[in-house]
């Protein structure tokens, strides 16, 4: 009698839905209403548009035909008749698969070709005939990523282009690659490359209604955009992820229209118990082909993850590996005012419009990393763009783990020149800093910085990246100052929107939300930890106490007075700049003499010029830190206060280096660093070194790198 009720039916997921009832005249007023204000922000493209790109995918199929027809006449003598058989595919994944690209998207692509065509073919011969296309611009390989790729604009439209090799003697026009067989006897870059087309269609496939599923994705993409959180790479959510979200809430609630949906998405992973994960299915027991698959009760990393959204195509995977502590707290506060925002238009007291307002992320933080990138030539620029690009979460990382940082906000958006001066190819990424309320300190950015730029220098050489016109740059900037590198209309946005908020705000973890775990981050050892040079520092004061006492009201221009987020003034200063280039050795003797010809820039001022500790620091083949502590890292509770072995010895630099814990009253800054110390134990997080992304190139450590010491240092007062 069961099976005669329409509501007893099947439902995909892995519970069944919350509600399901159907939508009311509001609900659906509200969804058309949604719909229109999408559409000023190029949501959705033309007829001509979309005939424009099935030309394009066209072509670009029938190239990849003609092309494995070449490479089977060269590699076995088979009658012409039969060459026509071996076929070929072009397939797509990602937004465009979805149905919510946007206009002047990419797509997604994965090449599908027999078992005589190998990938080291696809590299060469194909890239080679890339390049005789009139339509093809701006084509590069990334043969070195995680997920090898080329990358290229075809006709206008930009195409990234996998490849797959079955062990199929023909690829059938009608072939289903969710079909599990298919991965048999593949390598593991192959079954990452399928992986794409199969979550896609995976996810369309256990999705209840694809129209509503659509609309409401193209909201979040876009809300998520204009938010600054949509990024893989970068440790936020990417378009795959996002889809996961609103596939799962599609599953809950299946019968609900758009903007029900929307504020069905915000509630739900506003309130979700993270890390529990989002499963669209329930995961595989049995794992036949022996693929590495997500299963914390299996594999300890899978533990330390804190966000996963788990991919429903095997082998399944977390597609949020890249999700730092950061990261997730910046947003669960965007779900948070996602939420309350389309809670105030049920009530007819706001529009969609506030909802997709962009982020005030200039005004939002006092103090901000700046990550210059540059080269002289085009092609170069490109390459180091997104090498650089996908190692810039290392960095995020490190900060991270500074005991004194709370929050380490990377933009995801990176901005072009801001003038001639600048050059034509470079690019700046943005980093905002909330520091945990401590007095009287000098916060040590060295050990979180150097790094970073080591690792990306000695990988850029080791994977032969690396060309003499690249450069990379990390300046320190306050609020003020970044006029200096940022457009005026983008310091601007958000000022009006929305009031600031003091910037040491409480996390998320401290609101009472169901997620309660430790602020701390562990020191666990990543990839970008390979190196323990010197201390890179600049004394960068934070005048809040002497601000605080003027009242100067906020002002637009720079040179003037500013009040900050916290509702503090501060006192226009000369930009204070640490930057970091390139890694370069240097040695001892020669220092003093090729000073003015070292890559390494200085700060103008006499202080900086006294910061030197030293000669450069040796690293070992595999990447060891060096035995020599950082001054003034935090202790654990049993163990001694040590100083620097090169500090004590060094009269010169017993003057030039201000210890960490000047300022701080006898006794009270050695027990406040301990404790926050012994605060950042529980959360630990998982090396970066086993959470490769999409562009890490698969490297091992051979190569040692020698390194200039310089130091950086906040002082906050």
């Amino acid at each position: 009698m069961g099976d005669d009720n329409p509501d007893q039916k099947h439902y995909p997921g892995i519970t069944s839905p919350i509600s399901l009832d159907k939508p009311k005249p509001l609900d659906l007023k509200l969804s058309a209403k949604l719909e229109e204000s999408m559409r000023p922000y190029g949501v959705f493209e033309s007829d001509e548009q979309l005939a424009h790109r099935m030309d394009v995918l066209h072509k670009i199929n029938n190239i990849v035909r003609e092309w494995i027809k070449e490479v089977s006449r060269q590699k076995s003598n088979i009658p012409e008749s039969k060459i026509d058989t071996f076929g070929g595919k072009v397939c797509t994944f990602g937004s465009y698969r979805l149905g919510v690209h946007t206009k002047g998207g990419d797509i997604d692509t994965l090449c599908v070709a027999p078992r005589h065509v190998e990938r080291s073919d696809f590299f060469s011969s194909f890239y080679e005939l890339l390049k005789q296309q009139e339509e093809v611009k701006d084509l590069r390989a990334v043969e070195e990523a995680f997920v090898p790729v080329i990358k290229m604009v075809f006709d206008g439209i930009e195409l990234d282009m996998l490849f797959a090799r079955l062990a199929l003697p023909q690829i059938p026009e009608d072939i289903d690659l969710r079909d599990e067989a298919l991965l048999k006897n593949l390598s593991e870059k192959c079954v990452r490359s399928l992986n794409g087309c199969r979550v896609t269609d995976e996810i369309l496939h256990l999705v209840p209604n694809k129209e509503s599923f659509r609309m409401t994705l193209r909201a979040v993409k876009l809300w998520a955009k204009k938010r600054g959180i949509y990024s893989n790479a970068l440790g936020f959510l990417g378009g795959v992820s996002w889809a996961m979200l609103v596939a799962r809430v599609c599953q809950l609630y299946p019968y609900a229209a758009p903007a029900t949906l929307l504020h069905k998405f915000f509630m739900v992973f506003y309130k979700w118990d993270w890390p529990q994960p989002i499963l669209l299915k329930p995961l595989q027991t049995d794992n036949r082909l022996s693929f590495p698959v997500w299963d914390p009760r299996v594999n300890p990393s899978d533990r330390f993850h804190l966000m996963p959204i788990i991919t429903p195509a095997y082998p399944q995977q977390n597609s949020t590996f890249n999700v730092s502590l950061s990261t997730r707290t910046i947003m669960m506060e965007e779900f948070k005012r996602g939420l309350d925002v389309v809670t105030k238009l049920y009530e007819v007291k706001d529009d969609w419009n506030k909802l997709f307002e962009p982020s005030n992320f200039f005004i939002k933080y006092k103090h901000y990393i700046v990550l210059i990138v540059s080269a002289e030539e085009e092609t170069s620029y490109l390459e180091w763009h997104g090498y650089v690009e996908s190692k810039i979460r290392l960095l995020v990382g490190n900060l991270e783990r500074n005991p004194f940082i709370k929050i380490a906000h990377v933009m995801p958006e990176s901005l072009g020149p801001l003038n001639e001066n600048d050059g034509q190819y470079m690019c700046k990424w943005f980093i905002g800093l909330t520091f945990n309320e401590v007095k009287n300190q000098n916060i040590d950015l060295t050990y979180d910085i150097q790094p970073f730029t080591a690792t990306v220098h000695r990988q850029a050489v080791h994977i032969k990246l690396m060309k003499q016109d690249m450069k990379i740059e990390i300046k320190h900037v306050k609020r003020k100052q970044l006029v200096q590198y940022v457009p005026t209309e983008l310091l601007q946005r958000g000022k009006s929107s929305e009031p600031r908020k003091r910037e040491n705000r409480p996390s998320i973890e401290s609101s009472g939300k169901p997620c309660e775990q430790s602020q701390g981050l562990s020191h666990s050892k990543s990839d970008t930890e390979l190196l323990r040079s010197d201390t890179i520092t600049v004394d960068i004061q934070d005048d809040s106490s002497r601000d605080s006492r003027s009242g100067t009201p906020t002002q637009d221009n720079p040179s003037k007075d500013t009040t900050c987020a916290n509702g503090e003034a501060e006192p226009a200063s000369p930009t204070t700049d640490m930057i970091m280039q390139s890694p370069v050795c240097v040695s001892k003797q020669d220092n003093s003499n090729q000073e003015d010809n070292s890559p390494i820039k200085r700060s103008g001022s006499d202080e900086d010029s006294q910061n030197v500790l030293g000669s450069p620091m040796h690293v070992d083949s595999f990447g060891q830190s060096p035995s020599r502590k950082r001054e003034g890292s935090p202790v654990r509770p049993d163990s001694p206060v040590k100083r620097s072995k090169s500090i004590e010895e060094s009269p010169a630099n017993q003057n030039a280096a201000e210890s960490p814990m000047d300022g701080v009253k006898e006794g009270e800054g050695r027990d406040r660093t301990t404790d926050i110390a012994s605060n950042q134990r529980n959360v630990k997080r998982l090396p970066s070194t086993d959470v490769p992304d999409l562009m890490s190139p698969q490297t091992t450590h051979t190569q040692a790198v020698n390194v200039t010491r310089k130091c950086i240092r906040l002082k906050l007062k």
